[in-house]
């Protein structure tokens, strides 16, 4: 099944998405990885604003390669989900509702999803350059200094993600094993 989603998202809309539906996000997502998770987390410790007010918001785990001419962006794949788990759970507790990336999570980024009914979608790695052609729009709102790293804000149409992880904690990386097991 495949659902149509406007970003930002309400937890409402959230909690009807399901482990292994196709959905196509259009409206408003953030890019943020690594060195922008750890200024995030950091400024969180000293009692600062983050730079983006993260409610009901979905960041997209990414750095983009030069736009390239009368494009907004270059390649736009997804990087490593995992070296963000040390930071999602404490944005979700703040309202974080969604997440872009691929790959496993740690068990306290699953509970931290059920938890806040929030959901983790995973767009296809090495598929950027066609991932790229939803991006309508770019522009670096946070962290400037921090390169392909920093906050970006992305006007998306119809991006095309899939549900790995959904707001009940089922996982299509280990449902999908348990299927193919039963084969």
């Amino acid at each position: 099944m495949e659902q149509y989603i406007q970003a930002p998202i309400s937890a409402s809309d959230a909690k009807k998405l399901k482990a292994g539906e196709y959905v196509y996000i259009t409206g408003t997502i953030y890019t943020a990885r690594d060195a922008a998770h750890k200024r995030m987390y950091e400024a969180l410790e000293k009692g600062e604003k983050l730079p983006i007010d993260i409610k009901d918001n979905i960041i997209y785990y990414m750095g983009p390669s030069p736009a390239r001419e009368n494009r907004p962006i270059g390649s736009a794949g997804p990087t490593t989900s995992s070296r963000m788990d040390k930071y999602a759970p404490a944005l979700m507790d703040l309202g974080l509702i969604g997440m872009i990336g691929k790959g496993k999570r740690s068990a306290a980024v699953k509970e931290a999803i059920v938890r806040n009914g929030a959901v983790y979608f995973a767009a296809v790695g090495g598929a950027g350059a066609l991932l790229s052609k939803a991006i309508k729009s770019s522009e670096v709102i946070a962290y400037d200094d921090l390169g392909t790293e920093a906050i970006r804000k992305l006007e998306v149409e119809k991006f095309p993600v899939i549900v790995v992880i959904d707001s009940k904690g089922n996982d299509l990386y280990e449902t999908a094993v348990e299927e193919y097991c039963k084969l």
